[in-house]
């Protein structure tokens, strides 16, 4: 069961790290600077480890699908940061809950997969735990908690950002594939790091000072970026992927139990009911 604390440590990490963004960006009210900050600030960390792992032989394929990856997974993260700062992390968090279930239907369209029944039934569960997310609207009709989601533009971010993940996950296996797990995992966060100061270079005046205006605030989110990413591969090295994504996916009820108490958002009981539905509905895609 170690690989289970390893996941659980990193469920922690990346709610607690979305948590203290959120707090960032509400005296920086830059999310592209708050995005890179999440990098930059694991940066000399990652650096370090580098030295200490394997460089594989890399082909043509890793470099074609890395650059493919990094204008997605940068989009997903301006994306990320930009809906868990203008809405609540109840209602943005449990979206990303749909990226297996995007997962699905991108397999049936592009290789004619079907789910089984267990996979049907995840998906109704998460269908069912997004509903009652605004559950207290359906006094307004049944489709109150559905207009609800729409009209919420953190919640409609997020599902974008859980598509572009349904997308990048399978890219970023077959990265893994023409490289090495330890490797990709150190490497890539150290390549979307350079690509993202270039952008956000562009959008941010004066980068550097306001990259050091809330430092303590900045390391522990950085700190909390390498922990993630530590755990996840230690995780994912003593289990199947899919166990340790299901475990990882605890995040989303951290997440809303952060939203009540850092951020008092309201709604709480119904929030934690539907994530809790929405976690077990990824398990049963993902795991059986």
């Amino acid at each position: 069961m170690v690989w289970f604390i390893y996941a659980f440590i990193c469920a922690l990490s990346v709610a607690t790290a979305d948590a203290l963004s959120k707090k960032a960006l509400a005296g920086n009210n830059d999310t592209y600077l708050i995005a890179w900050v999440r990098f930059a600030y694991a940066a000399p960390l990652m650096i370090l480890i580098f030295p200490f792992i394997d460089i594989p032989e890399l082909d043509s394929g890793f470099f074609i699908i890395t650059f493919l990856l990094l204008p997605l997974d940068i989009t997903a993260l301006l994306l990320y940061m930009k809906a868990i700062n203008i809405s609540p992390l109840s209602l943005t968090l449990p979206f990303l809950s749909l990226t297996p279930v995007f997962l699905i239907g991108t397999s049936y369209v592009l290789l004619g997969e079907k789910p089984d029944r267990t996979g049907l039934m995840g998906i109704i569960l998460v269908t069912i735990g997004a509903y009652l997310l605004n559950a207290h609207t359906i006094s307004r009709g049944f489709l109150g908690p559905l207009k609800t989601i729409c009209k919420e533009r953190g919640s409609v971010l997020m599902i974008l950002v859980a598509f572009i993940y349904s997308i990048t996950s399978s890219l970023g296996k077959m990265a893994v594939q023409h490289s090495s797990p330890i490797f990709f995992s150190v490497f890539y966060p150290l390549l979307i790091t350079i690509f993202l100061f270039l952008i956000v270079s562009f959008k941010t005046k004066d980068i550097l000072p306001k990259t050091v205006s809330q430092p303590l605030l900045f390391f522990l989110i950085g700190i909390l970026m390498v922990i993630m990413w530590v755990t996840h591969l230690m995780a994912i090295s003593l289990v199947e992927v899919s166990y340790m994504i299901s475990v990882k996916r605890l995040s989303l009820i951290f997440g809303i139990i952060y939203g009540a108490v850092l951020f008092k958002e309201t709604n709480i009981k119904e929030r934690l009911l539907g994530s809790a539905i929405m976690v077990l509905g990824v398990i049963l895609i993902s795991v059986f």
